[in-house]
């Protein structure tokens, strides 16, 4: 998934003499400080219990969680600080998570993709939650479907934190030259202006975050809806034209794809009317300020993809957890409960970043012309990542026979068989 996140926190005190070793103790962004014990002294003489929190948050969501989310819980919580550190969100990090982990190394808290949850749960690096005092009280805050990502062997092992979807991002500029005050109704009719007009499209990859709302909208799918079979669906005739439409605009030069580094331009393309358009998250625009924001809404407009033919879009998103070797589990739990809190969700929602507690949503107002109402509307109308402990493979299996057929090594019904066939031994093992 294409998403851009940086940002580490500093904590500053008001007595200068005290100040180089506290910023000592605090590690601010030092790795090495990740295994060290989790206290620090303060001015009284009292310990401060301190929580290590990874996360991939963008800039702005960063900027929010360093400036007012953690002040307001440290707060509340005197006896606590946080150790915010933040990564990228790549394998390297998994891996890094999963090393440690496996290791009883593991930090406290980590904002962990929802797709990740059931992977790391079936190898047994979480700590089930269920076992904390308060839990039932907490786990009414979600729905049973947002729960259900970190629930395994009658454990639950997250708690949902945030959600997000994708929208198509159409050039207003575009649709004018192609006769259409807004964007239109059909995916197939996008795919007929490109061709008759030579615009171009925008993928931000060939992985499933990228290519499943355009397969979806066109009417085929990867598997059944519980996510227990590939053949059939992956592999059948809707799947088979879907990607026959998009290898079509591949082979006239129609869809961008990112270059060889991986550097996805597809933002700045469809602003400047380069593409007709792209999708993505609302990190599009949440990421933008004061005039550039504005300007970039009076050039571009999303719109959720066509959805006549069921949900199309996949639910993306970050669950909490406590990873195995946290050495704090009483204070990550407290943590988690705050961070999952109406309040503290509603706060970081400022972001696009769409709230998962049930009384924050109901909450959350979000004015009429806001570029956030496409996106909520296309949240009603998505489906949840497959809760498969396979999924890492099952992402690798489709990225490649996707990228074989659309680079003509395989014919699209060779391909997709062949995938379809692969990962139907994956969903079995899950």
């Amino acid at each position: 998934m294409a998403r851009l996140r940086k940002g580490v926190t500093i904590m500053g005190w008001k007595l200068a003499s005290c100040l180089l070793i506290l910023v000592l103790l605090a590690g601010c962004k030092s790795h090495s400080m990740i295994s060290d014990p989790k206290h620090v002294q303060t001015l009284q003489n009292h310990e401060k219990t301190v929580i290590t929190f990874w996360h991939t948050y963008n800039d702005k969501e960063t900027e929010l969680l360093e400036q007012k989310l953690l002040p307001a819980f440290e707060r509340e919580h005197p006896n606590m600080r946080v150790e915010s550190i933040n990564f990228a969100f790549n394998n390297e990090l998994k891996n890094t998570l999963i090393g440690r982990a496996s290791s009883n190394r593991g930090p406290d808290v980590v904002r962990l993709d929802i797709s990740w949850v059931p992977e790391f749960s079936h190898k047994e690096l979480l700590e089930p939650l269920n076992m904390f005092p308060g839990f039932q009280d907490i786990q009414s805050r979600f729905s049973p479907h947002a729960m259900a990502g970190g629930y395994y062997k009658k454990n639950y092992y997250s708690l949902p934190l945030n959600i997000y979807t994708k929208t198509a991002i159409f050039n207003r500029e575009l649709l004018k030259r192609a006769g259409y005050s807004k964007p239109p109704r059909t995916m197939e009719e996008v795919i007929k202006i490109a061709h008759h007009h030579r615009f171009s499209i925008g993928l931000g990859g060939l992985e499933p975050w990228d290519t499943i709302p355009f397969i979806y909208t066109l009417g085929g799918a990867i598997s059944d809806k519980n996510f227990n079979k590939a053949s059939g669906y992956l592999n059948s005739k809707e799947t088979i034209y879907a990607v026959e439409q998009l290898t079509s605009l591949y082979k006239e030069g129609l869809i961008n794809l990112p270059d060889q580094s991986g550097d996805d331009k597809n933002f700045e393309r469809v602003k400047s009317g380069n593409i007709l358009m792209t999708d993505e998250g609302p990190w599009f625009y949440s990421l933008l300020d004061g005039a550039e924001l504005d300007r970039a809404q009076k050039l571009t407009i999303p719109v959720p993809f066509p959805h006549d033919k069921g949900p199309v879009s996949i639910i993306g998103g970050e669950n909490l957890v406590i990873m195995k070797g946290s050495k704090q589990q009483s204070a990550a739990w407290t943590f988690m409960k705050w961070m999952t809190d109406k309040e503290a969700q509603l706060l970081m929602a400022q972001t696009g970043l769409m709230p998962t507690n049930q009384d924050a949503v109901k909450a959350m107002k979000i004015p009429n012309n806001s570029y956030l109402n496409p996106y909520k509307e296309a949240a009603e109308n998505a489906f949840l990542w497959p809760q498969v402990k396979n999924w890492s493979k099952i992402d690798e299996v489709y990225c490649e026979y996707l990228k074989k057929i659309f680079e003509g090594e395989l014919s699209v019904k060779a391909g997709l068989d062949r995938a379809a066939a692969e990962i139907d031994k994956l969903l079995a093992d899950s």
